[in-house]
């Protein structure tokens, strides 16, 4: 295993490990099961944005999987028009390990997000980040590919961002700021999922300096 290899999964690891504090923080502190966790996250009121989403993202995951083929039309490649920065959005390009992953990522993550964030801003960030991270890749950084990990991977920086600048005690503050710094560190090695990341921490600063979007200290703690 080379250093390369060694900082990636640093990286994953200091962004799934605060990333999970901040969902499980929806219980209040608690711990409950998963199952439990999800009915939290869904139920009253139903995230009707990220509902959306899961339908979107579980539809194409069908198409895909019935017409493969359709994957060469969304995905970015060498030479494809703009536009392809948003349809790789929707084409999981790596076959049913990531299109399990993502599927089971946008669940917990985009709920948590919308009731942070709100049923309007949620879907830009989303979109916003994974379209940067989309043209960063046709720029050179990842030419060919395609997913949504990378628009994941902004709603939780801007939930980052938004747990760094609530008036919390600093203890509550350190952990989510390993998910800008994981950010930084795969940008230096021109991985898109620090684009995404750090797109979601910028566009996440307006609606913490807002008040909109502070995730209690008492549940991030």
């Amino acid at each position: 295993m080379n250093l390369h290899t060694v900082i990636l999964y640093g990286c994953a690891a200091a962004v799934m490990v605060p990333g999970t504090k901040l969902i499980q923080a929806e219980a209040g502190g608690r711990r409950v099961s998963p199952a439990e966790l999800l009915r939290i996250l869904w139920w009253r009121p139903v995230p009707w944005a990220a509902a959306a989403m899961v339908v979107v993202m579980s539809a194409m995951a069908v198409v895909q999987t019935a017409a493969p083929s359709v994957v060469d039309h969304l995905q970015r490649e060498p030479g494809a028009p703009w536009w392809r920065a948003v349809t790789a959005l929707l084409a999981q390009t790596s076959g049913w390990v990531q299109l399990t992953f993502n599927l089971a990522a946008i669940v917990v993550i985009a709920p948590v997000a919308e009731r942070r964030l709100g049923p309007v801003w949620m879907p830009l960030i989303f979109l916003a980040s994974g379209v940067t991270a989309q043209a960063v890749s046709m720029a050179g950084w990842s030419p060919t590919g395609g997913g949504d990990s990378v628009a994941l991977c902004g709603l939780l920086g801007a939930l980052a961002t938004t747990q760094l600048l609530c008036p919390a005690p600093m203890t509550a503050r350190l952990l989510p700021l390993l998910i800008p710094v994981a950010g930084l560190l795969l940008c230096t090695l021109s991985n898109n999922h620090g684009a995404g990341i750090l797109a979601g921490c910028v566009l996440g600063a307006p609606l913490a300096m807002r008040g909109l979007g502070n995730i209690p200290a008492h549940e991030a703690g």
